[in-house]
């Protein structure tokens, strides 16, 4: 029973085989559910961000939003996601972001965030676990809506 049990567990996790596309996304910002309700954040973060997906398993990313802290920021990263669970895409995404105030005066700093992607035809999601640094950065799970314009 343990055996069967392990072998259908391995079944769940299966790496992704690594082809080229060409598929651009843009997205509208994000919606971040803040774990510390406490601090007032700002749970809207609309924008104007692009995502070009070169092979099934990375895409690399930019944009602007207003962050959870009531501020302009900017982005730039590349997407990681070598694991599929059924229809979903696990990894990171690995960048930088500007325009927090309390983490480097609203400079650039690198950032590493575990992230699960689904798409379908021309529509997917971006869900980021955000984490919390200090009192700087705030943690949050960040949904970011896309609609594919190019194939």
């Amino acid at each position: 029973m343990l055996a069967y049990a392990c072998g259908a567990q391995a079944d769940v996790f299966n790496m992704i085989d690594n082809q080229p596309l060409s598929e651009t996304w843009l997205n509208a910002g994000f919606y971040s559910y803040h774990f510390q309700r406490d601090k007032n954040l700002n749970d809207s973060n609309p924008g104007l961000g692009a995502e070009y997906r070169f092979s099934t398993v990375a895409s690399v990313t930019a944009g602007r939003f207003y962050n959870s802290d009531r501020a302009y920021s900017n982005y730039l990263g590349v997407y990681y996601q070598p694991i599929k669970v059924g229809p979903l895409r696990i990894g990171a995404v690995v960048g930088g972001f500007s325009g927090y105030p309390k983490m480097r005066d609203g400079g650039w700093f690198p950032a590493l965030v575990p992230t699960i992607s689904y798409e379908y035809q021309r529509v997917g999601v971006n869900i980021a676990i955000v984490p919390s640094y200090k009192d700087r950065l705030y943690g949050a799970l960040s949904f970011q809506l896309k609609l594919k314009v190019f194939e």
